[in-house]
């Protein structure tokens, strides 16, 4: 019976994650047709502005919404089970931190590659890539996950000690694009990008659902895992690692997106009542998906009167989440 009732469940969240993708495709200042998607991507005209709105804007967006909202709330997902923390998010590996280091330290300086889209993305997968790998190699010493998780957060604090003072001697161009990159984007993904960024995340996800089992052993704590067979060392390892990619790829394209990791996990846990990761992970993808493409679908809608940052709707709705775990816990 309940069994059912998840089913149901996760029927309805992709009913509604198609609804608000049509939403998504048919919002914005422009007013597109179906006939406008299809023949940007049959029969595409480059001197067409609506084929051109339709395959340069609207269907990367969209797409960059769906990836980013899947991949960030599986990486949340990973590192709450990892840490066995309903607060743990893909930042707590220093991640978002040191991408937006690597980014600021590039940005800040003057140099002109990187103050173009592919210098910025490529900044930033270097720093979130390059601070994950520092994760991964300490992931193979130390046992605590607790240790593991105050020296990603020490990474975090450090990494914005250092972001500070480039901003106190930064230019003021440079300045405008690295606040604009902290913002959060969906804009910046090109049609010619979403090949690659659809693997990576893809691949990311398929590994977050092989290891759907070793997540729920996991749940016991590490010593009753140990006892069950579970290669603790190893699995902490694999699962780090595909928070990693996740997390990492998403903020090289998309910037520091907040709270989807944290909040949407918390909210698929109580939608689905159940820790099988199984049913988790792919509600909490298709939550997250939702979630991304409802509050990108509310930024274009602003657009023609002032542009409505994502990062700021994600902190507004998640915010006021955050806190209302905090008291749940303290209750």
């Amino acid at each position: 019976m309940q069994r059912t009732k998840r089913g149901i469940r996760l029927l309805i969240i992709a009913f509604l994650l198609i609804a608000s993708c049509v939403l998504h495709l048919f919002s914005g200042q422009f007013d597109l047709t179906l006939t406008d998607y299809y023949s940007a991507l049959v029969d595409f005209d480059v001197n067409n502005q609506f084929q051109l709105i339709a395959r340069e804007i609207r269907i990367p967006r969209l797409l960059a919404a769906l990836l980013s909202g899947a991949a960030l709330s599986i990486s949340g997902l990973i590192m709450q089970t990892l840490f066995r923390n309903p607060l743990a998010g893909p930042y707590v590996l220093g991640i978002n931190s040191g991408a937006s280091l690597m980014v600021a330290l590039l940005t800040l300086t003057g140099s002109t590659f990187f103050i173009s889209q592919l210098g910025i993305v490529s900044a930033s997968l270097i720093g979130g890539i390059a601070t994950g790998m520092i994760i991964l190699l300490l992931s193979t010493r130390i046992t605590s996950s607790v240790s593991l998780l105050l020296i990603g957060l020490m990474i975090a604090s450090f990494s914005s000690a250092v972001i500070s003072v480039l901003q106190s001697l930064g230019s003021d161009s440079g300045l405008k694009q690295f606040t604009m990159w902290t913002l959060g984007s969906l804009q910046h993904v090109s049609f010619d990008q979403l090949g690659g960024l659809t693997l990576l995340i893809l691949l990311g996800i398929g590994g977050s659902l092989l290891a759907a089992k070793p997540l729920n052993v996991l749940l016991l704590g590490e010593d009753a895992a140990q006892l069950l067979g579970v290669n603790v060392k190893l699995i902490r390892v694999v699962l780090i690692g595909i928070s990693i990619l996740l997390a990492s790829v998403i903020t090289a394209y998309c910037g520091p997106i907040a709270f989807v990791g944290l909040a949407i996990p918390n909210v698929t846990r109580m939608v689905f009542n159940t820790q099988n990761h199984l049913t988790l992970i792919i509600g909490s993808a298709l939550f997250g998906s939702l979630f991304l493409v409802l509050v990108d679908s509310l930024s274009q809608i602003a657009e023609p009167v002032f542009i409505l940052p994502i990062n700021a709707i994600t902190s507004f709705i998640g915010a006021p989440f955050v806190i209302l775990i905090l008291l749940k816990r303290i209750k």
